[in-house]
């Protein structure tokens, strides 16, 4: 059995689809809201960002650079990126300096 070869056309849509993933025009007028959560954590808290629309590709890919910055762990469940550990200013000021304008803080 020969193993699977993808149609370079295939390629190319794909490759387009992951370039225009959000545009800077999406990203200003996304509302995002980012909070600190530690209920049925086990007394830990994380961060939450809630709001994210679009692919859940764009989504997973914020995550990333997120739990980067941060040096934490995070996952994405539904809807939500969660990062482990109080980060709400780290990722405030990450989220407005990467386009995300409309971005606010959720509960003190």
């Amino acid at each position: 059995m020969e193993p699977y070869v993808p149609d370079p056309a295939e390629l190319k849509h794909e490759k387009r689809d992951e370039k225009d993933l959000l545009t800077p025009q999406a990203k200003a007028q996304m509302k995002l809201y980012v909070s600190r959560d530690k209920k049925h954590r086990g007394g830990k808290q994380v961060t939450l960002i809630e709001g994210h629309i679009g692919p859940e590709k764009a989504s997973i890919e914020l995550l990333s650079k997120l739990k980067s910055m941060c040096s934490a762990g995070g996952s994405f469940k539904d809807g939500e990126l969660i990062i482990q550990g109080d980060h709400v200013r780290k990722v405030m000021d990450y989220l407005i300096k990467s386009g995300y304008k409309q971005t606010k803080q959720k509960g003190g």
